[in-house]
């Protein structure tokens, strides 16, 4: 069942893989939906989406686990990707959408476009998808990684760290493959990337991971000039310090029909 608040916003729960799966809509002009992260929800996103439904029609939801949506018996890349596809499926635009990813809702939409052509107007791709030289989590990572892990893991009540854990290193894989997703996709494609992913930190994991992220970024425009790019002073979490500026850029970038 469809309901609409008084703020105009349509809520309504689509189900895949006996996951139920929490959207809401509102705002008018070009359709834009907007795919959220791993430990994201679409509330968390709650100023970059105010700010896009200004000359937007966008379409938000909750990943399985996350958020309002319903757990699951398993999380896994292909797992987030249903879920992508069925909220995507349900849908009745009135055209083809952009589809704007953040972290790992930037990989799902790389994959998306790829594996159904012709569904979506162009790509937004938020400090995510990017193709990495190398793994991001070895194994001297690994016990720091798990900390943050545990930390993300008390804010829900669905995924556990060792989920969490299994997710990063499944990403590892993911983005080691994405390039061959790259060179099927055919729509525009806009990369939104921060300048130091790990924080400014000259100890532990940052400096390696910082250098890797920009590494992969600066391959990805190299080996696919026709994707354009803007880099951001920011750490992973610039959808939520830089709003605005992630919002301008998507406006000038992907300008409203």
């Amino acid at each position: 069942m469809t309901l609409r608040s008084n703020s105009g916003i349509q809520c309504f729960t689509v189900r895949h893989d006996g996951v139920g799966i929490p959207v809401s809509r509102g705002g008018r002009g070009r359709p834009l939906v907007l795919c959220p992260g791993l430990n994201c929800t679409q509330a968390d996103l709650h100023e970059l989406v105010s700010l896009l439904r200004r000359d937007h029609d966008v379409v938000t939801f909750d990943l399985r686990g996350h958020g309002l949506a319903s757990p699951a018996e398993r999380y896994s890349f292909d797992a987030f990707l249903g879920d992508l596809v069925t909220v995507m499926t349900e849908l009745a635009l009135p055209s083809a959408p952009v589809l704007v990813g953040y972290s790992l809702g930037a990989d799902l939409a790389v994959h998306y476009a790829a594996e159904h052509p012709g569904t979506v107007a162009g790509l937004v791709l938020v400090d995510g998808a990017n193709p990495l030289p190398e793994p991001f989590l070895t194994d001297a990572d690994l016990a720091e990684f798990r900390a943050m892990a545990e930390a993300e893991a008390a804010r829900h009540e669905s995924l556990t760290a060792e989920d969490i854990i299994g997710l990063g290193l499944e990403m590892d894989v993911v983005r080691g493959e994405i390039l061959d997703r790259y060179q099927r996709i055919d729509v525009p494609v806009h990369v939104i990337a921060s300048t130091a992913i790990a924080g400014d930190s000259i100890e532990g994991r940052a400096p390696r991971h910082n250098r890797l992220w920009r590494a992969g970024m600066e391959r990805l425009v190299r080996e696919q000039p026709r994707i354009s790019a803007d880099w951001i002073s920011a750490d992973h979490g610039l959808v939520f310090t830089h709003a605005p500026d992630v919002a301008e850029i998507i406006r000038s970038r992907l300008a409203p029909c």
